[in-house]
């Protein structure tokens, strides 16, 4: 069965960090783009950080740019979300999904395949 599994979302204190992974099965990961996105209450999806396949093209949203990390492990057929200095406005679901890879504009996006079943990050003041 095709899938991604995603683990690791929990509540964190303002500045600290988590890691969400997401382990692939059915397919080899190394295939494909791979990306997070993520939903607040309320809000729409953003898709905050995607990567090649080859890892040449790394994007990041603005508001995450230099405190989260996107990378995967063809070994493990996982990808994971470093995420450091957390504040309460990350506060969401996150997602993963690989798939395909589209630059607009500089904003470069996965067009997805496959969709983790998402896992929630709460960051407390």
């Amino acid at each position: 069965e095709v899938q991604l599994v995603e683990s690791g979302g929990g509540l964190v204190q303002t500045g600290g960090s988590l890691t969400l992974s997401c382990a692939a099965y059915g397919f080899n990961l190394d295939n494909y783009a791979i990306g997070w996105s993520r939903q607040a209450l309320g809000k729409e999806r953003e898709g905050i950080s995607a990567s090649s396949s080859d890892e040449l093209t790394t994007y990041y949203l603005d508001s995450v740019r230099g405190r989260f990390t996107i990378s995967k492990d063809s070994a493990k057929n996982a990808m994971y979300l470093q995420m450091n200095n957390l504040k309460p406005e990350d506060t969401a679901v996150y997602y993963c999904a690989v798939g395909g890879l589209t630059d607009e504009n500089g904003v470069v996006r996965v067009t997805a395949e496959y969709w983790g079943q998402g896992a929630q990050v709460t960051v407390t003041s």
